[in-house]
């Protein structure tokens, strides 16, 4: 008898860390076992929504472009308190967030990295300090444009996410390894691990040449401040209806110029 439904193919993602990505980690960091290689665990997405407490409606539109942008159904968080400066009160609504595991969320970090990532505008790499000191990642994505499921003439405003990777890593080297073999774009500036780069001994010098430099000038300026403080106060302007006027109120009439 065959089988009524065929079997759903696995992410090219997940395939890829489970045939190359994995061995290498095992083989770079000296692993004895395979469960000690690091993996992503769950990807969680966050919309706020401020204006929904004035209207509804954005509640209702940042939901569904989440939802478009993850492929599953979002949650609401509400306040969990009042805040009478924010106009806010226990039980509104303040955002929604998804949680992503197993297929979904390969398939959306493959979109992420092949697809979003290279549609922000001026972009020159992912912040590499973005990693929280136990192998987890957040980024920030100010337009929801750049994922091509949202259509952006129907949408009503341009509105940010935050994306958080969770990983299974002990140290933030190892999530940062495992998230640039998995195709993240990082900056090579700040990269956990990494040498802090040396410092040029000529340049050394002469920041601090100019700093002792910049010391004595101010110094000085203060010295001949004490000595004549008159000679540095502000001068205070004249208030209004002073200035022009003659010994008797009237206003001084101008003076001729000279041909």
């Amino acid at each position: 008898m065959e089988a009524s439904a065929q079997a759903q193919v696995p992410p090219r993602l997940k395939e890829r860390y489970e045939q190359e990505i994995a061995p290498a980690l095992q083989e770079r960091f000296g692993y004895k076992s395979a469960m000690e290689v690091p993996r992503v665990e769950k990807i969680t997405l966050n919309m706020g929504v401020g204006d929904a407490k004035q209207d509804s409606n954005v509640l209702d539109a940042a939901s569904e472009q989440l939802a478009t942008i993850a492929g599953q159904a979002p949650n609401v968080r509400r306040a969990r308190k009042s805040i009478a400066n924010f106009k806010l009160r226990d039980g509104m609504p303040v955002g929604v967030t998804v949680t992503l595991r197993r297929a979904r969320m390969w398939e959306f970090l493959d979109r992420l990295t092949a697809i979003a990532i290279p549609r922000i505008r001026d972009f020159r790499g992912l912040n590499a300090r973005s990693f929280d000191g136990r192998g987890n990642y957040s980024m920030g994505v100010r337009e929801q444009i750049i994922f091509p499921e949202i259509d952006y003439d129907a949408i009503d405003e341009v509105r940010g996410l935050d994306v958080t990777i969770t990983t299974s890593a002990k140290t933030d080297e190892e999530a940062y390894v495992l998230l640039r073999e998995l195709g993240m774009p990082f900056s090579p500036e700040g990269a956990p691990g990494s040498a802090e780069p040396e410092v040029d001994p000529d340049e050394a010098a002469r920041l601090e040449e100019a700093r002792l430099k910049a010391e004595a000038e101010q110094q000085a300026y203060e010295e001949l401040k004490e000595e004549n403080p008159e000679a540095y106060e502000t001068p205070t302007r004249p208030e209004e209806g002073e200035e022009g006027e003659g010994e008797d109120g009237e206003a001084a009439p101008a003076e001729e110029t000279q041909e």
